[in-house]
């Protein structure tokens, strides 16, 4: 069986990319003039076998007729604006996600917001520093973990959950957990975000539950379990086969229509492929939903930057965003906020000005 996969590329930005979508020489992506493209990479896939070919998008006649009916279909996705679901958050613009760890054992920061007030501190500094999504959890999924009994986890996040919307009202409220039984507490205190970097496999009867079937959610791509994720994992092909993997969970209707992708960068990956999954991000957007990505002082910048590895990663960390950035990415989870709300700040302000 062939199966056709397309991925928007060459962008533009700025005033150039308005100039060119007007003269129907570029597309906008994202339902966005400030992001333009002209140029589709089509990859071809049969069995085992796969190649891709650059066009641009003027040469899609040249297409043979399947390509170009598969072409057109993900060109409607690719250029559609994103629709609005999460409750403060615009997806035409770029969110920064906090991350809260209310564990004693996550990679970087176990053990310093266990404590009430100072993860209260720690939001409102989030906060302050631009998030306007903060992601609370209660189970360190770092590479090797052991599971997390939900009495345990629930018991480390509930004190958070119950004072976050009466103090942080306007902030969107994501809760990082693996358990349905979390997610049912979490969602009574109005979290506005499931992030269950299982992809809701973990457990298997988890989206019985109609509160969770109707929930926001983030469909993460993890290959394994935290525990065994880094042992020696395995693709055919590591772009085409996660990019399978959403378009499967997406079209069963079982997580519903509210959904944001996480290819799970560090989850079940190798340098390559977490290298390929970055530098191709734009395939997703062929999917038509918002894209998430965590590169936040994750073990990858180590592997690249050697001698020059530091305690928080926040060089290799900015660097990956901004490159996500201009690949259009609404959604970056990190630890540094204002470091990187800067960085963002800065390269639009710089891309605005072509």
């Amino acid at each position: 069986m062939i199966k056709y996969y397309t991925r928007a590329c060459n962008f533009y930005y700025g005033t150039l990319a308005k100039k060119l979508i007007k003269k129907n020489l570029a597309l906008p992506l994202c339902g966005s003039n400030s992001t333009a493209f002209d140029s589709l990479e089509i990859y071809l896939r049969k069995n085992n076998f796969v190649k891709s070919k650059i066009v641009n998008i003027k040469q899609l006649n040249t297409l043979s007729k399947k390509e170009k009916l598969s072409v057109k279909k993900d060109l409607k996705k690719i250029i559609s604006k994103r629709r609005n679901f999460l409750k403060n958050v615009n997806f035409s613009n770029t969110s920064i996600m906090g991350i809260l760890n209310l564990t004693p054992d996550s990679f970087s920061d176990g053990g310093r917001y266990i404590k009430t007030r100072e993860a209260l501190k720690h939001i409102r500094r989030m906060i302050n520093s631009g998030a306007n999504i903060i992601d609370v959890g209660g189970e360190s999924t770092r590479p090797g973990a052991k599971t997390v009994l939900p009495k345990i986890e629930w018991k480390r996040v509930k004190n958070i959950l119950k004072k976050f919307k009466s103090m942080f009202k306007n902030i969107c409220l994501s809760v990082d957990t693996r358990k349905s039984e979390v997610m049912i507490k979490s969602l009574k205190y109005r979290a506005d975000l499931i992030n269950d970097v299982s992809g809701f496999t973990y457990e298997k009867n988890s989206l019985k539950n109609l509160k969770i079937k109707n929930a926001v959610k983030i469909l993460h791509h993890m290959q394994g379990t935290p525990k065994t994720m880094q042992k020696n994992p395995k693709y055919q092909n590591v772009l085409l086969d996660i990019y399978d993997f959403f378009e499967k969970n997406i079209n069963s209707n079982q997580l519903g229509k509210k959904l944001i992708v996480d290819p799970g960068i560090g989850f079940g990956k190798t340098l390559k492929h977490n290298l390929t999954l970055i530098s191709k991000i734009s395939l997703f957007h062929s999917l038509g939903l918002p894209i998430l990505v965590g590169t936040s002082r994750k073990r990858f910048i180590n592997q690249i930057s050697g001698v020059y590895d530091s305690k928080e990663r926040t060089g290799g960390t900015l660097a990956s965003v901004i490159y996500l950035l201009s690949q259009g990415v609404q959604i970056f989870r990190v630890h540094n906020v204002k470091e990187v709300k800067q960085g963002i700040l800065v390269f639009k302000k710089i891309l605005k000005s072509k």
